[in-house]
């Protein structure tokens, strides 16, 4: 009867999982806003079955009562988040709110799968940084002075990274951090979100020649530094989100070109600088061959990509333990095993889906500053996305970065949630922008329709109230247009 269970649940998730990534993009044909409530209200009812379905599969299989007590937490915990963001922030984004609980809870249901303790530690670090994202919003919108403090964010960012040079201990061959009380911490996780800040505060003060010269090397030695660190992963990040904001902000092609070509001669230095960086070339080029010299990881990825093929095995049903570290770089590969690759693909498609939604904050928000900082955040996410399943899949060499909000790690999670606090944050400005525009176009029409009123003749009771009837009926026709 279990085996049946565990079966049958293995398509539901998948179908429900396939339902909630269907709504994140349909919403954006929603014209009214009711219509929209709907679909968001029919993605907390998905999430949270597909979430009861999945832990009553592993309580199933290890008959383990912490299972259904961790799964009652969790619930409590992911409905306090979208309630009090809706609550306290009325003009949130609920669109983002629903993305971040649902790949928060695929995150969670894999590391249960793959190891409790650390599930729990994480669950933790998702409730700190849930407290923290909810506060976020309100510094955004009310702190004015945050783009006068251009050297504050270059030099403490830069200050955090040359501690971890000096001081950290080399793991995996790259110094990333510190361990303090058993808890590790990573500063290049929040100096990614300082690196933004800083590189749109000065580009929106000026984009001249001199400004991009000064912010270059300020952006140069941050890289530099965790090239020396060999935190080769989150040196890429930063290197591409400063391009993509330069160009943005300057609208050069030849600053885009320049840095290109001086990334690719850095890349040909560093591959013959670090040895590290060459096994895992080696091991991308032919994971098999050097099976025992640095492939093994890459292997057992495609070993367990291959395995679960479109449907998967079903939770607690594969391996996903032989991948190394698959709670933190490799968990697309333990996810598509035993959930499969329709599911793999779907939350893909949810993370594209955050993507977009701080695209369309960054085209539709009118201050530079904020502009460019939801811009610089959304690339960051979406590239850090693409190196980590790029890394797993063999598409590229891996870069040992996690995937956002899924993997296993407090100082990712942390900074993550409130990487999205600060994009919530933005949309409600852009919400107040839009209410501003909207109150002062409603005060030119009263102000011309006053000034037409003195000059044309007074009209007739009947006439001004037919006239009055047609301007509403046209006025109701036209749908609530807002981002989501």
């Amino acid at each position: 009867m279990v085996n049946i269970i565990v079966e049958i649940s293995k398509y539901l998730i998948i179908i429900l999982m396939a339902v909630y990534t269907f709504s994140c993009f349909s919403i954006f044909t929603k014209e009214y806003e009711k219509d929209e409530k709907s679909v968001l209200f029919r993605q907390n009812i998905v999430m949270f079955l597909m979430q009861f379905l999945a832990y009553l599969v592993m309580y199933l299989k290890t008959l383990e009562k912490k299972m259904l007590f961790f799964y009652v937490a969790q619930v409590v915990l992911l409905l306090a988040v979208i309630l009090l963001y809706s609550l306290i922030y009325p003009t949130v984004s609920r669109l983002i709110v629903n993305n971040m609980c649902m790949l928060i809870s695929i995150g969670l249901i894999m590391i249960t799968r793959l190891s409790y303790e650390n599930a729990v530690k994480q669950f933790i670090f998702v409730g700190l940084g849930a407290a923290i994202g909810l506060i976020v919003p309100v510094i955004i919108r009310r702190m004015k002075s945050l783009i006068d403090m251009t050297y504050i964010y270059a030099g403490v960012g830069f200050g955090a990274l040359a501690l971890v040079a000096v001081f950290a201990v080399t793991s995996g061959g790259a110094k990333l951090g510190f361990t303090i009380a058993g808890i590790g911490i990573q500063p290049s996780e929040f100096v990614k979100i300082l690196f933004v800040f800083f590189v749109a505060s000065s580009l929106k003060k000026a984009a001249s020649f001199k400004e991009v010269v000064i912010t270059t090397a300020i952006a140069a030695a941050h890289v530099l530094i965790l090239v020396l660190s060999t935190d080769l992963g989150a040196a890429l990040i930063l290197f591409v989100v400063y391009l993509v904001m330069l160009y943005v902000a300057t609208r050069q092609p030849l600053y885009a070109i320049a840095g290109l070509a001086g990334g690719s001669v850095a890349a040909v230095v560093g591959y013959h600088l670090f040895a590290h960086i060459k096994v895992r070339v080696a091991a991308w080029k032919n994971p098999f061959a050097t099976y025992s010299e640095g492939g093994y990881q890459l292997a057992q990825s495609l070993f367990a990509i291959g395995t679960g093929s479109w449907f998967g095995m079903g939770l607690c049903q594969g391996s996903p333990d032989l991948i190394p570290v698959a709670d933190t770089d490799f968990i697309f590969s333990a996810i598509a095993e035993e959930l499969g690759l329709i599911f793999a693909l779907c939350l893909i498609l949810i993370c594209v889906s955050c993507y977009v939604m701080f695209l369309n904050i960054a085209m539709e928000i009118h201050n530079q500053f904020y502009k460019l900082i939801a811009l610089g955040l959304g690339t960051c996410y979406i590239f850090q996305v693409f190196l980590t399943i790029g890394g797993v899949t063999k598409f590229i060499p891996s870069t040992g970065v996690t995937l956002p909000l899924v993997s296993y790690g407090g100082s990712s999670m942390l900074s993550t949630m409130i990487m999205f606090g600060i994009i919530q944050g933005l949309y409600i400005i852009r919400e107040d922008e839009e209410e501003i525009i909207e109150k002062k176009r409603e005060r030119a029409i009263r102000n011309e329709a006053a000034r037409r009123a003195k000059k044309k003749p007074r009209q007739t009771g009947t006439q001004q109230g037919s006239k009055n009837r047609r301007q509403k009926s046209r006025f109701e026709e036209v749908p609530k247009q807002r981002i989501r």
